[in-house]
């Protein structure tokens, strides 16, 4: 018997990952109740709140499913970095990042409720920012696309054209490393091909 796949995330982008590797799988989002004031460090609270992202839905679901839940974080000189939601705040912190190093710390947490077997796994991709210009900050700005996102800015948006270099993979920076969650799944007996 195949095993039911569960995105524990209503995120699109999220959901656009799984599509991407041929997963069929269905979609429970999350209602645990984040608390960002945690006094955790950064990688520590991702963990917490994945697991606990994951645990809720699992809790929910009937029969034999592996579901997946994740948090990733943009970390710069120890300060997590939130969506901006206004163009002054967004502008802030594209200044701040302008030519940095940046880390992304993603955990994904996937739990079989047949077995409540849970696997957590991390991931830390470095980005590095080009030195790019105030007028292309403006434009993107401009665009209206940093205000909702995380770190104030998406690198499947226009702002990838303004990434220098990411050591590691793609997939996490967005939300989940693909090639761990691929051998997670194989470990839970789910067929992947």
């Amino acid at each position: 018997m195949t095993k039911k796949i569960i995105l524990a995330s209503t995120s699109p982008r999220r959901k656009m990952l799984l599509e991407q590797i041929g997963l069929e799988f269905e979609v429970i989002g999350s209602t645990y109740e984040e608390d960002m004031t945690l006094d955790m460090e950064p990688s520590d609270l991702a963990k917490f709140l994945s697991a606990w992202k994951a645990r809720e839905v699992a809790s929910r679901v009937d029969g034999d499913a592996v579901v997946i839940g994740g948090d990733t974080f943009l970390v710069y000189e120890g300060e997590l970095l939130w969506k901006p939601h206004t163009e002054n705040r967004a502008r802030e912190m594209l200044h701040l990042q302008r030519g940095k190093i940046l880390h992304v710390i993603t955990w994904m947490t996937v739990i079989d409720t047949a077995t409540w077997l849970e696997r957590s796994e991390a991931s830390v991709t470095e980005v590095h920012m080009r030195e790019y210009t105030d007028d292309e900050i403006e434009a993107y700005i401009a665009t209206g696309e940093p205000l909702d996102k995380a770190w104030a800015w998406a690198i499947q948006g226009k702002w990838a054209v303004l990434v220098k270099k990411i050591n590691w993979c793609n997939s996490s920076i967005i939300w989940l490393p693909l090639p761990v969650l691929w051998d997670i799944l194989k470990e839970f007996g789910v067929e992947v091909w």
